[in-house]
């Protein structure tokens, strides 16, 4: 038996109680004295808080796993989705510039030919950035870097090839919209934290199409830095979701389960290690929205950054260090006698700022 066994069995309760505060009394007091400065800042976190070093060492692996991944065969590759998300803009910018890009074109062209080489390489990734390179070659004008760049272009991909109509495109070319405010308004009303459900498995054609209906939310660069987890297993399921905490009472009966996980090897740099919250939680909202038009009803379940459970949930779905969870997502069908929490929502006179 370990010493945090016998602690727990034998020590009153009230010296394991005081034992238990301790740690926060002692961070309550030093917290003044290194809140002052930066480096004092990363000096307390250095000797007495271990809470981000998880975050430390996946974004410096996340790093890693990008250079790496340029020169390997890939489904999706970071960069080139960035740098063609970045021709786009510049094809749509009024007024257009003659010249633009210089930067990073070579850059963008060579990132091409390598996933033109992938085995595994998403179709509807390459056919963009084929069409996205052949618009930006029809319309630019010369200089030395770019005329480099189109001879490469030119001489080393099939640059005459059928485009797939992957442009961007008119505002008014836009599809249609079916959907007025009031519809809108009565759906956002209707979707709530649902954590009591029916015990009937959850079609897989409708978990696959609520996915792909959250992927056309938007994200920095149009990286799309996370995946989706999907757990369609209800005891495979309970046990997920028991990892997050919160979830006591109503976990054993969850019939599905989405866990949604950044990737920090999108990103070559530090600075964009937030895209992956942000991204993610624009996807998952509009995966909630999209399960409850299929019938379906969903809870959001928060992911704690506690050690313990960032291990379990590690091992659980063989994750690398790169790749945080972000959230959790109950789905199923709502059972109709469950009660759902009312959960009164702040508005304008409190959100609003001008």
């Amino acid at each position: 038996m370990g010493l945090r066994s016998l602690a727990r069995r034998y020590l009153p309760s009230e010296l394991k109680a005081s034992l238990r505060a301790w740690p926060a009394r002692v961070s309550r007091w030093v917290l003044p004295l290194f809140a002052r400065w930066r480096w004092s800042s990363s000096l307390y976190y250095g000797l007495f808080s271990r809470a981000f070093t998880r975050e430390h060492f996946g974004v410096i692996q996340g790093r890693r796993a990008y250079w790496r991944s340029l020169n390997q065969d890939q489904q999706s590759y970071a960069l080139l989705r960035r740098n063609t998300h970045r021709l786009e803009k510049g094809l749509i910018m009024r007024p257009r510039r003659a010249v633009f890009a210089e930067a990073y074109i070579e850059e963008t062209v060579q990132m091409f030919l390598r996933a033109q080489q992938s085995k595994v390489i998403a179709a509807a990734e390459l056919n963009w950035a084929h069409d996205v390179l052949h618009e930006y070659f029809t319309v630019v004008q010369d200089t030395p870097v770019i005329t480099k760049a189109r001879e490469l272009w030119t001489t080393r991909t099939t640059a005459d090839a059928t485009n797939s109509g992957a442009v961007p495109y008119r505002r008014a070319d836009a599809p249609a919209l079916s959907v007025n405010a009031d519809d809108l308004e009565q759906l956002f009303r209707r979707r709530r934290s649902v954590r009591w459900y029916l015990p009937e498995a959850v079609p897989e054609q409708l978990l696959t199409r609520a996915v792909n209906m959250a992927t056309l939310a938007p994200s920095a660069c149009n990286r799309q830095p996370y995946s989706f987890y999907v757990i369609n297993d209800a005891a495979r399921a309970a046990k997920v979701a028991s990892f997050a905490g919160g979830t006591v009472g109503f976990a054993q009966q969850i019939p599905a389960l989405i866990v949604v996980v950044g990737d920090l090897s999108a990103y070559p740099l530090e600075r964009d290690r937030h895209c992956i919250y942000i991204d993610g939680a624009l996807a998952a909202m509009q995966l909630m929205l999209a399960t409850e038009t299929l019938g379906l009803a969903t809870c959001p379940i928060n992911w704690p950054d506690i050690e313990q459970r960032e291990r379990a949930m590690q091992r659980e779905l063989q994750l690398e260090p790169y790749q945080r969870p972000i959230m959790l997502m109950a789905v199923g069908y709502a059972d109709p006698e469950g009660g759902v929490a009312y959960s009164a929502k702040k508005d304008d006179r409190v959100l609003m700022r001008q």
